[in-house]
């Protein structure tokens, strides 16, 4: 009995999209062999290139699929907090803090910008900075953030949670840099709000 197409095709994706984040993961970017990938996953480079494109546009694949993991995450992090304010900075910390975890490092924070270009213009940034101003929005209606324009500081926050990432995920120590964005960033957010806790 034949499969579906529709499910073919989604199964041929998978098995590339798989098979390159173990190469990317493991060797790099530059180092991951199309042929090597295509072999692992039982398919051709032609497969890659009919569904992909490129390299490249596998790279892409691959990223958004570890950035809706990396969202779930959060969410999942957010949700778990005591008020919507603790929501924020505990997924905004979390954030910053994968940048410690090697496969986020390599693939999303080096390669990823290093071939596909500035992250904030990448088209997951869009979401991320629109889920971010509704949280800022709900929290300004609420009276914990200051007179704010929600957009503008949700664009500054995740500009610097980005970047913070981005300095751990290319530090020669990224434990300790990570303890030290963490701390000025938890400073900064402290500033959003209408009365900052004491420190």
């Amino acid at each position: 009995m034949h499969k579906p197409r529709k499910k073919m095709i989604a199964e041929t994706r998978a098995k590339l999209i798989a098979a390159a984040r173990h190469a990317f993961g493991t060797v790099g970017f530059a180092e991951a062999s199309m042929d090597d990938f295509t072999a692992a996953a039982g398919l051709t480079r032609g497969a890659l290139y009919h569904h992909f494109g490129d390299k490249k546009g596998l790279l892409e694949a691959v990223i958004a699929q570890i950035d809706t993991e990396m969202n779930e995450r959060l969410c999942a992090i957010s949700s778990k907090a005591p008020n919507r304010w603790q929501g924020f900075v505990d997924e905004s910390v979390a954030y910053i803090e994968m940048a410690l975890e090697p496969e986020i490092q390599r693939i999303v924070l080096r390669d990823g910008p290093a071939v596909l270009g500035d992250p904030s213009q990448w088209p997951n940034a869009n979401a991320c900075v629109s889920s971010m101003t509704k949280s800022l929005t709900m929290l300004k209606e609420e009276g914990l953030v200051g007179d704010i324009d929600p957009e503008a500081a949700a664009r500054l926050v995740s500009g610097a949670s980005l970047y913070a990432a981005q300095w751990i995920a290319n530090a020669d120590d990224p434990e300790t840099t990570s303890k030290k964005a963490v701390r000025a960033f938890k400073v900064l957010l402290q500033g959003l709000l209408t009365n900052p806790q004491p420190r």
